[in-house]
C-alpha cells in the first residue's frame, strides 16, 4: 500500500514508498499485526468478534453513499471479514473537514444527531470516524478503531463521535480497541515485535 504521507516524511528521491518503509505508520502497524501467520486465533477472533478465516483487506474502499447518488472513494483502513478498522498511532486526530463535504453524505442525518457532531466552526472533528460509522451502516458490518491505550484524547474523540449514532443497532456494532489489548493476545513472537519497534505491550 502507498504512504499516504511519503512526500512530507521520506526524501524526495523519486523512490515509491510503502506504509511498511515507516516504522511509525499506523497502516505498517496494522499489517504487521494481521498479516502475521496465523495470528487470528481464538482470543483475538473473540476480542473482535470476526471469524478466524477472515482475510485483511488492506486499504478498502467502502464506497459511502453520498446525496447526489454517487459514492465516497475514501479508503478504509482495513476490512476484516464483516469489521471495518481504522488504525491510529501516532496522528495527532481523525482529520477535520468541511461541513459541506461532511453533509453531502447520503445518510449523515439518519445515522447521527448531527447538531451534537463535534466541530469547529465551518468544519466537522473527527471525519474520519463520522465517515467510517457511516460506512459501516450503509455495508451492514462492524466497525472498530484501533488506537494506542496511551492516547485517552483520540478515546474522547471516539466517544465524542460514538455517542452522537442514533441507530441503537449500529450503535452496537461500533467499539473501540487498544494496540496493547491486541499485543496481549497475538502469538509471543509477534508481542516482542511490537514492544520492540512499536513500544506497544509489556
Amino acid at each position: 500500500k502507498p504512504h499516504t504521507s511519503a512526500a512530507q516524511v521520506f526524501p524526495r528521491d523519486g523512490v515509491r514508498r510503502r506504509e511498511l518503509d515507516s516504522s511509525t505508520s499506523s497502516d505498517a502497524l496494522l499489517m504487521n499485526v494481521f498479516c502475521y501467520p496465523g495470528v487470528l486465533k481464538e482470543d483475538l477472533v473473540l476480542l473482535l468478534g470476526v471469524d478466524h478465516h477472515a482475510k485483511p483487506e488492506f486499504g478498502y474502499r467502502a464506497r459511502v453513499p453520498l446525496a447526489n447518488g454517487r459514492a465516497d472513494r475514501t479508503e478504509v483502513d482495513m476490512r476484516l471479514g464483516d469489521l471495518l478498522v481504522e488504525a491510529k498511532l501516532t496522528e495527532s486526530d481523525f482529520q477535520r473537514k468541511a461541513a459541506a463535504v461532511v453533509e453531502g453524505y447520503r445518510d449523515l442525518e439518519a445515522v447521527f444527531q448531527v447538531s451534537d457532531l463535534p466541530r469547529d466552526g465551518e468544519c466537522y472533528l473527527s471525519y474520519q470516524l463520522i465517515r467510517n460509522v457511516l460506512a459501516a451502516q450503509a455495508s451492514g458490518c462492524s466497525f472498530c478503531v484501533i488506537m494506542d491505550e496511551r492516547r485517552p484524547d483520540l478515546r474522547e474523540q471516539w466517544y465524542a463521535v460514538m455517542r452522537c449514532i442514533r441507530v441503537h443497532d449500529l450503535q452496537m456494532r461500533c467499539r473501540m480497541a487498544t494496540w496493547q489489548e491486541l499485543a496481549r493476545v497475538v502469538p509471543h513472537r509477534l508481542q516482542r515485535f511490537l514492544h520492540e519497534k512499536y513500544g506497544v505491550g509489556d
